[in-house]
């Protein structure tokens, strides 16, 4: 199991993506998001090589994940399939929309 990864963002904006082993079988992450304040949120997620050296996020292909989309009060979700890597991105508000990310079976 790989230690949580905790991401913010506070104001509107993406934060950097959080990579992700797909590798593992089977490949299980978890994501909480904690509001603090007034935000809208979308959890999103990309399958595109976040390691090669001309990625860029900005640019990249991000889906947004099933049930954690406009969100604005606590909430967890998961992915049971792989996906390259993850990011929380606040939609609008002053407030901050605070990520931790689990996925199971890395060492």
């Amino acid at each position: 199991m790989m230690k949580p990864i905790n991401v913010s963002q506070t104001g509107s904006g993406s934060t950097d993506p959080v990579p992700l082993n797909i590798n593992v079988n089977p490949f299980n992450v978890s994501m909480a998001v904690v509001v603090t304040g007034t935000v809208n949120y979308t959890v999103q997620y990309t399958l595109d090589d976040v390691w090669a050296s001309s990625y860029n996020p900005a640019t990249g292909t991000w889906f947004n994940h099933a049930s954690l989309v406009t969100d604005t009060a606590n909430e967890t979700g998961n992915f049971a399939f792989p996906v390259a890597a993850v990011r929380l991105t606040v939609n609008s508000g002053a407030g901050t929309a605070a990520m931790t990310v689990i996925q199971a079976g890395i060492a």
